[in-house]
């Protein structure tokens, strides 16, 4: 199987280009300008006035997970479409070892999920929510197995929270097997303290989940799962940062010259507490956790990603429709689903958040979207570039076709969108993974379950390199 782009301007993490390329069967075979085209070839793609980049690596999603009594209502097969839709070639989702569990019964249950429904390519973090001592001799085996995260949680008490201990226990564990823990950080017990005083006052309305997990709680916790780190001298990985107060600790600790790093999502670049305000019960649609913060925090978030205090912009997409899974929480905030849709629209929002006003460069736009989670979570160079040998991994961007967000025209099983009527400008025309056409012309044309399982590589923040394209025809 043979594939010519042709005519697109190339735009990597490094350099931005005008070249064709040739894809065979599921890789990049050649890069180079005026290719011929080969009579050869079973379809010839002309990106006349488009960019061609990666595909969008998500690093943070949760697809067809059991959550606060419900499940999210995207699985791997609509949230991977969606994905695609999007410009998102790659995800990396959370599987959960329950307690009494062992990690790699819970690691099976998800790639059951996932297996025959995905059409993307996908991998798989670790929730440890249980570290008693065989617990720290599987995480060496699933990193020699390739599943190279593991995600451990400071907040919900009773469900995933973990204690210092057994956290620090799995700090000093992927210090020496290659791993890399991926941090919820939020202090738990104060939160949980805070959120019984809020409803014994009366207070119920989706706004107080917010006022209950203030930024001091995240900055707090970030700080010291920071100083945990330290300890185990191993790297540490923030998910879904929020606001300043986390983000001048990660600052922090990277001045000092620490192995720490970190993600943010759209919802803290565009959303802030006042969506929680909306009238009636609206605001239960931007319930997530962290909450969404005061509006300054965007701009303290946008210097972070053009400063690289945050090398990624992943999703947390997590699906709860507004008219059903949402109202378990009308009369009491704390029992409203956490989480919000994303997968579909983070290119676009970062398209034209970033990029357009010039809060960053178009290479830096896909360094944060693609290249940087590649390499973070041991796919790079395979995912997240376009280089001869890597997968042909492939987003066709128009920067000049616009459009509305709106939940109507998405691909994500919910009935909301948090950005609905949001005006866009440059989005995914043409999409392919592996070399295989997914998203063509509005329509999915690509194959039911073409996504396969990654084995990821230990932990190695390698700098991506000056040139990545080693052998670039003239």
């Amino acid at each position: 199987m043979k594939t010519l782009v042709r005519n697109g301007t190339i735009v990597t993490a490094n350099e931005t280009y005008r070249a064709d390329l040739l894809i065979e069967d599921e890789t990049i075979a050649l890069i180079g300008s005026r290719i011929p085209e080969d009579p050869g070839a079973d379809r010839v793609i002309d990106a006349g006035g488009k960019y061609v980049m990666p595909g969008g690596v998500d690093v943070h999603t949760h697809l067809d997970m059991p959550f606060m009594g419900t499940s999210t209502s995207d699985d791997f097969q609509t949230g991977t479409v969606a994905a695609a839709f999007g410009g998102t070639t790659s995800i990396i989702d959370f599987a959960i070892q329950y307690r009494g569990q062992a990690l790699r019964e819970g690691l099976e249950a998800w790639i059951k999920k996932a297996e025959g429904k995905a059409v993307i390519d996908y991998g798989f973090h670790m929730i440890a929510t249980d570290l008693p001592e065989p617990a720290l001799h599987e995480m060496d085996r699933l990193v020699d197995l390739g599943v190279t995260s593991f995600k451990l949680f400071m907040a919900y008490p009773g469900a995933f929270m973990l204690d210092d201990a057994s956290i620090f226990r799995g700090l000093l564990r992927t210090a020496e097997n290659g791993g890399l823990i991926c941090m919820h950080a939020e202090n738990g017990g104060a939160i949980d303290v805070l959120v019984k005083q809020a409803l014994a006052a009366g207070h119920t309305a989706p706004k107080y989940h917010g006022l209950t997990r203030p930024t001091t709680a995240e900055g707090e916790a970030t700080g010291r799962a920071i100083a945990l780190a330290e300890m185990a001298r191993a790297p540490l990985y923030i998910v879904h940062l929020s606001c300043a107060d986390a983000l001048n600790q990660v600052k922090a600790a990277r001045d000092r010259g620490l192995p720490v790093y970190a993600e943010t999502c759209p919802q803290y670049l565009f959303l802030s507490d006042q969506n929680l305000e909306e009238p009636g019960f609206e605001g239960a649609k931007y319930v997530c956790s962290p909450p969404v913060r005061e509006a300054w925090n965007q701009g303290e978030l946008w210097k972070g990603i053009a400063g690289n205090d945050l090398q990624v912009v992943s999703t947390d997409h997590g699906t709860f429709t507004y008219r059903e899974q949402k109202q378990a929480g009308r009369d009491d905030f704390s029992k409203i689903p956490n989480g919000m849709p994303g997968i579909e629209t983070r290119l676009m929002l970062l398209y034209n958040g970033g990029v357009l006003p010039g809060r960053i460069s178009l290479n830096r736009f896909v360094d944060v979207v693609a290249t940087a989670p590649a390499r973070m979570f041991g796919v790079f160079p395979r995912k997240g570039t376009i280089a001869v040998g890597s997968d042909a991994d492939l987003m066709v961007f128009d920067p000049n076709l616009k459009g509305q967000i709106s939940a109507a025209a998405m691909h994500m099983r919910v009935d909301y969108n948090p950005y609905e009527g949001t005006q866009v400008t440059g989005r995914p025309v043409t999409v392919l993974s592996r070399g295989t056409v997914l998203v063509e012309d509005g329509r999915f044309v690509g194959p039911q379950g073409h996504g396969r399982m990654l084995k990821r590589d230990r932990f190695n923040p390698r700098p991506t390199p000056s040139r990545e394209l080693a052998g670039v025809a003239g």
